[in-house]
């Protein structure tokens, strides 16, 4: 995939929102090939978040928790040899799903010059115990600089 230039977009929330189903599904030695977030950042392949909805959950902080924890929603581990660190979850569905539409240049960041398309949370993802990061708030949400909701 690296050598091809291809994007890996494996579902995000997969893990919390099955959970011990994976297992009878497709067992352990396969859970850990899958949704492989871990192995494509290693081995340097490009890999943007997703959440495969209608067919799944489309929160982005239960996917993030889901990566980074690699525990179902029944507190069954699945797969731990692909857990992340929050700050490449937080990646995956910002600068990496910027990158991935090939919107990089606009979007996926704070900077001058981009979009600015943002939430305002509860609390910091990076500093959480990553088991909650499913419950932090929005406060708000801004597109374009602007906002266009708030708690």
């Amino acid at each position: 995939m690296k050598a091809l230039g291809a994007i890996a977009v494996p579902f995000g929330s997969y893990i919390d929102y099955h959970g011990g189903k994976l297992l009878d599904w497709y067992g352990p030695k396969r859970l850990e090939r899958m949704f492989a977030h871990r192995s494509f950042l290693d081995f340097g392949v490009a890999v943007a978040g997703s959440s495969d909805y209608p067919c799944g959950p489309f929160e982005p902080l239960r996917a993030l928790q889901s990566c980074v924890t690699r525990m179902g929603w029944d507190g069954t581990p699945l797969g731990l040899s692909q857990r992340i660190s929050a700050y490449e979850a937080l990646s995956l569905y910002t600068v990496n799903a910027a990158y991935a539409s090939d919107e990089d240049h606009i979007k996926g960041r704070l900077a001058p010059g981009y979009v600015a398309d943002f939430v305002v949370l509860d609390r910091d993802p990076l500093t959480i115990d990553p088991s909650h990061l499913k419950t932090i708030g929005v406060r708000a949400t801004y597109v374009g600089a602007q906002s266009v909701w708030q708690r």
